[in-house]
């Protein structure tokens, strides 16, 4: 068993890429005392694969923390990464996405059922969106998978953790490029913080 030295942070946190900005934003409170591990955020276009990539850093690396918290919601694993995770005792963000802990379950859950053809972005989505789904889901090279994917939504709704109006220009372009209706809910990152800091 390797010993935890006095210098090495005490807990891990095994995050989503997608989070990096904010959690660096909230973390930064912590200094050193937190370690986090970002995963790619493409796994969401495959979350089947994200159980196995987060077992694979709890098995390379958890033996030298004291405590490990996960930063993903069910992100799409249909309950088998919470099974991957009770079987080890490790605790993760509440919640079904990062649209439901960046908004908060009070707002999120009336929104999606004010709406339920509502596709959410979040600033990263907004900021990577060619990458993640145009390009990530094949669109730009099958135009006519726009209409398989999206062809049940009515709207895109942006959840912005910032005030930056580059994001919104950015989310209503996807709108407009995904031919759906815009809104803008700002959330900030209260909820976000709230969320981690408890489960921390």
């Amino acid at each position: 068993m390797v010993s935890i030295s006095a210098d090495t942070p005490r807990t891990m946190v095994i995050a989503c890429g997608a989070l990096t900005r904010e959690l660096r934003s909230v973390l930064a409170p912590f200094g050193d005392a937190i370690h986090v591990e970002y995963l790619p955020a493409p796994l969401h276009n495959r979350p089947e694969r994200i159980p196995d990539a987060i077992v694979g850093v709890l098995d390379a690396k958890a033996h030298l923390f004291a405590r490990v918290v996960v930063a993903y919601g069910d992100c799409g694993t249909g309950g088998l990464l919470d099974a991957v995770l009770e079987k080890r005792g490790i605790s993760r963000l509440p919640g079904a996405h990062c649209y439901e802990f960046f908004a908060g379950s009070d707002v999120f859950g009336p929104l999606a059922e004010e709406e339920l053809g509502t596709f959410f972005l979040t600033d990263y989505l907004a900021k990577h969106f060619d990458a993640l789904i145009i390009s990530g889901l094949g669109i730009d090279r099958h135009p006519e998978l726009r209409d398989m994917y999206f062809g049940n939504y009515v709207r895109v709704v942006l959840l912005s953790q910032s005030e930056d109006p580059a994001v919104i220009e950015l989310a209503q372009a996807a709108a407009q490029r995904l031919g759906l209706a815009f809104a803008h809910r700002p959330t900030g990152l209260g909820p976000f913080r709230k969320s981690l800091t408890e489960l921390l």
